[in-house]
């Protein structure tokens, strides 16, 4: 198949075409979904504030900022080649904490009943080995399909696909975590119960949730990337099997085959957060990757130099970057013409796959505007915080 190259850039002067970028027709959507997912919250928060009673809301809530923090942290690791939007990323959290917990509190009991009758089989193991597992994570990956439309220009692969399943995850853990906590507070006060809880879920597990969407994430992600935003529904379906399957392989061993938490942690968790991240490793490697191969094009059609195909592929490259600009006061702008440039990658590689080609190519054209103007920004402070 015959791709379009990158337009000729070569040394003529660069005509602005501002006029020809796509409108933005999915902002007032944006807006609409993250509020949606905030007010979903709220209904929780309160939900949980009625359960538990406000001083154990407080307490556990505090409490269940530990492991969300560290899952924030490591999912930040993974998004720091291509950041995705903020507000992307608040939609993706948001609905986790809100919309998700909404949906398995509504959906979770019929569904429980109607399995139970079917399967003749005790709600002990139903419910938390099979009902769970296919409410929670049917609940908390449509949020991902959502952004495969909602955020098309951002969503481009396995790793976006990961990042925006990885928060949804974080901020579902967030909201049962209180609601676990606040059993326990409820049961026992704030005692042992409740350290043995926050230990278990909190510190040696934060990961659980996110791990299990994340499969969701890659699978979708990988689909969109491979054949377009057409197939993205059934790539869904497909990703919601390994997340299930997961979820009712973390949630059994502790009911089914295991009888105690540590063997289960040292031969179950720990295996299976060590291939989740070995996978998630990978995929930076080859994002930086794809990033080089795609930047090459634009530095072969003139739009870059060598040298700046090394400055912004490498890691190395970045942070000399991002230092050289600090100096001159220049750091945010920089940041800019790094992110534009990798987007820019990302797009090039669809038009390669032939995805989308209008679309994408109205969008290539906007992106090395922008980043043409953002280099001569870079001089420009450069030039007058050097005289």
């Amino acid at each position: 198949m015959n791709q379009p190259a990158p337009a000729w850039h070569g040394r003529e002067p660069v005509r602005p075409v501002w006029q020809n970028v796509p409108r933005t027709r999915h902002r007032a959507l944006n807006v609409i979904l993250v509020a949606v997912a905030a007010l979903a919250l709220v209904l929780v928060c309160l939900y949980l504030t009625a359960v538990l009673g406000s001083a154990a809301f407080v307490i556990c809530g505090v409490l269940a900022l530990v492991p969300l923090g560290i899952c924030l942290l490591g999912l930040s690791w993974v998004d720091r080649w291509e950041p995705e939007p903020k507000g992307a990323k608040w939609f993706a959290f948001l609905w986790g904490a809100g919309i998700s917990i909404a949906l398995t509190l509504l959906l979770g009991p019929g569904v429980n009943a109607l399995l139970v009758a079917a399967l003749s089989t005790s709600p002990d193991v139903v419910g938390p080995v099979i009902q769970a597992p296919l409410v929670e994570e049917f609940a908390k990956g449509l949020a991902v399909l959502i952004l495969v439309f909602s955020r098309r220009s951002h969503f481009d692969g396995p790793v976006d696909g990961i990042v925006y399943a990885g928060l949804v995850g974080a901020g579902f853990a967030f909201s049962e975590n209180i609601l676990y906590f606040g059993s326990a507070v409820m049961e026992g006060g704030v005692g042992p119960g409740l350290v043995w809880i926050f230990v278990m879920r909190g510190l040696l597990s934060p990961f659980a949730h996110v791990m299990f969407t994340a499969a969701t994430g890659f699978v979708l992600g990988w689909t969109v990337r491979r054949f377009g935003r057409s197939w993205a529904v059934p790539g869904f379906i497909v990703g919601l099997l390994p997340a299930i399957a997961g979820h009712m392989l973390w949630n059994g061993g502790l009911v089914l085959v295991f009888d105690n938490f540590f063997g289960f942690y040292i031969l179950l968790q720990m295996p299976l957060f060590a291939v989740a991240l070995t996978i998630v490793v990978l995929l930076r490697k080859a994002e930086r990757t794809l990033t080089q191969q795609r930047l090459q094009d634009y530095a072969l059609a003139g739009w870059l130099t060598d040298a700046e195909v090394k400055l912004l592929a490498t890691h190395e490259g970045r942070n000399r970057a991002i230092a050289w600009a600090t100096r001159y006061g220049a750091r945010t702008t920089m940041k800019a013409f790094v992110n534009t440039a990798t987007r820019l990658a990302f797009i090039r590689q669809r038009i390669i796959l032939g995805h989308h080609l209008a679309e994408n190519t109205a969008t290539e054209r906007q992106l090395l505007e922008e980043m043409t103007a953002t280099r001569s920004q870079l001089f420009q402070q450069a030039g007058a915080a050097a005289r």
